[in-house]
């Protein structure tokens, strides 16, 4: 059994049409332990709040079974900050999945902290666990492209998904998605469009 723990981006309240919702309940009929916390305040969100969310909720599991993350949107920007501030979950690997970008994040005063002061360079790269970025183009969210602030920049691995947008039910209808599934329970899997 792995333990996975699913993190949400700004203003999500977990609704049962986003993938996440959905991988949440595939993985438990699978067996494995989810973890998958409606993070405080998600419309008005509070750096360290989350981070302290983190930390509550992403306590290592017993018996040496995998530990898992999979964030995404804003939930890559808390796990960055995370990972630089030494306070990330002893994670065995992580799925970071469309994040904003920081000029983006910068723009939107409810959730501009979570970008601000945030050094984006090998080095952070190589301090938490072993990452994957999926990203998707057109994704309003980082019309630049995620590999170009973060992947590159991190030295992460890389899944594009060519018209993914921001990897969500508005944004590439992104309810369902057999890859990120099969990728949670084989980490060898690429991941792909939902189609």
């Amino acid at each position: 059994m792995t333990t996975y723990l699913i993190l949400h981006g700004f203003q999500n309240h977990r609704p049962p049409g986003h993938w996440q919702y959905w991988l949440a309940g595939q993985l438990r009929e699978r067996g494995h332990e989810v973890r998958y916390p409606q993070l405080p305040e998600a419309d008005a969100p509070v750096r360290e709040d989350w981070l302290a969310a983190l930390e509550k909720h992403g306590e290592r599991p017993g018996g040496g079974s995998e530990f898992v993350v999979v964030a995404h949107s804003l939930s890559v920007l808390l796990w960055l900050r995370a990972v630089a501030a030494g306070r990330a979950p002893e994670a065995d690997r992580v799925l970071l999945v469309a994040p904003p970008s920081p000029q983006v994040t910068a723009s939107i005063p409810e959730i501009a902290g979570f970008a601000d002061g945030l050094a984006l360079g090998p080095d952070l790269g190589r301090r938490g666990p072993r990452a994957r970025l999926v990203y998707g183009d057109g994704d309003p969210y980082c019309p630049e492209g995620a590999d170009v602030h973060y992947g590159v920049p991190l030295g992460l691995d890389l899944d594009h998904v060519p018209g993914g947008g921001h990897l969500n039910p508005e944004h590439g209808g992104y309810g369902p998605w057999p890859s990120v599934l099969e990728w949670c329970e084989n980490p060898a899997t690429r991941l792909t469009g939902n189609r």
